[in-house]
């Protein structure tokens, strides 16, 4: 049982860090809030993390292998119910570490493993996205030329990258609250299916809106 518990308080340390940094944002936290917000002496959260970065690329390495067991999910997109569920349970894992979207360009200017890890995350989200245009084209869902599914895969990863960042920009002081977490992910998700709106087949079409429609029903 002893020897378990250096691993309990590696994990608590995380799962602490993460609230804060998604809390204040990265830059607002330092290690001495984070010792005081769980209560042990700066000393126990150096050992088992010696220095910031490695509690920032800790939970960089949780995202990225939670993200790509995700993105694989991509494969099985059809229609536009499927798209709809697979975008949405995409931000929400973008929102869990909401930090590293808020905080990102100022992370990747400090942080050379993040900068190198982080241009890999924007390739697979692009793999993923043709594979889901590629699913749904060949199921008849939408009609698009090959030569506009590249800018069209790209548009879409801009949003999904840059979303949270507009929605900061939108109202600072609760954009990125938990209360607020599903209008904005609703948002977000129905605003990059929207950029699929000239290829939807017209069913289709209609339905993203009947899908928009009740979201925005439940949420007012």
């Amino acid at each position: 049982m002893a020897k378990k518990a250096p691993r309990r308080t590696a994990e608590r340390i995380l799962e602490v860090t993460l609230e804060l940094f998604n809390r204040f944002g990265e830059p607002n936290v330092s290690t001495t809030l984070i010792s005081a917000e769980l209560n042990i002496s700066p000393g126990n959260l150096y050992y088992h993390y010696p220095a910031k970065d490695e509690l920032i690329n800790s939970l960089f390495d949780r995202y990225e292998r939670s993200l790509s067991e995700l993105l694989n999910a991509s494969d099985n997109v059809r229609d536009v119910e499927d798209a709809w569920f697979f975008m949405h349970t995409l931000f929400e894992l973008i929102w869990q570490y909401r930090f590293l979207y808020r905080d990102l360009n100022d992370l990747l200017s400090k942080n050379r493993r993040l900068e190198t890890h982080f241009q890999w995350v924007l390739k697979n989200k692009t793999r993923a996205v043709k594979a889901l245009l590629d699913g749904m084209s060949r199921a008849g869902s939408i009609d698009i030329d090959s030569r506009e599914v590249e800018a069209t895969a790209t548009s879409m990863v801009v949003v999904l990258t840059y979303w949270l960042s507009y929605e900061y920009v939108r109202d600072p002081r609760r954009a990125l609250e938990p209360e607020h977490a599903q209008l904005a992910l609703m948002r977000g998700a129905h605003h990059v299916l929207n950029l699929l709106m000239p290829y939807l087949e017209l069913g289709q079409r209609q339905h993203l809106m009947t899908l928009v429609t009740a979201y925005d029903s439940s949420d007012s």
